[in-house]
């Protein structure tokens, strides 16, 4: 998605901040469920991540939006599996998207 009008990620001193992520496929797509879409979001946070010399372990805070609450066990599931001690804080929102997916991510890592 080019030519939209922010930035996929900025450093402030040793503060590290990720737009929201969607879970997108690798051809632009996006995959059918939940569980396949917060991999993805947390595989294309994670990508992003390292391309600063950051791991999944530098986050320190996400704020996660799902736009069914019923979702949110099997999302859990899937969040739970890419996150260990100590866990980042977490928000999680029941909310309307602007794109057709059902969760997308964002994050706060610290260098």
């Amino acid at each position: 998605m080019a030519n939209l009008p922010f930035s996929k990620v900025r450093r402030s001193g040793s503060t590290v901040y990720l737009s929201g992520e969607i879970g997108f496929n690798a051809d632009g797509t996006v995959p059918e469920g939940i569980e396949a879409q917060t991999q993805n979001c947390l595989e294309g946070i994670k990508k992003t991540l390292e391309g600063e010399g950051l791991s999944l372990s530098n986050v320190i805070s996400c704020t996660c939006y799902l736009t069914d609450p019923a979702d949110f066990a099997a999302f859990n599931a899937v969040y739970a599996s890419y996150f260990s001690d100590p866990l980042p804080v977490r928000t999680t929102i029941g909310c309307t998207l602007m794109i057709d997916a059902k969760v997308e991510i964002t994050v706060i890592a610290e260098a």
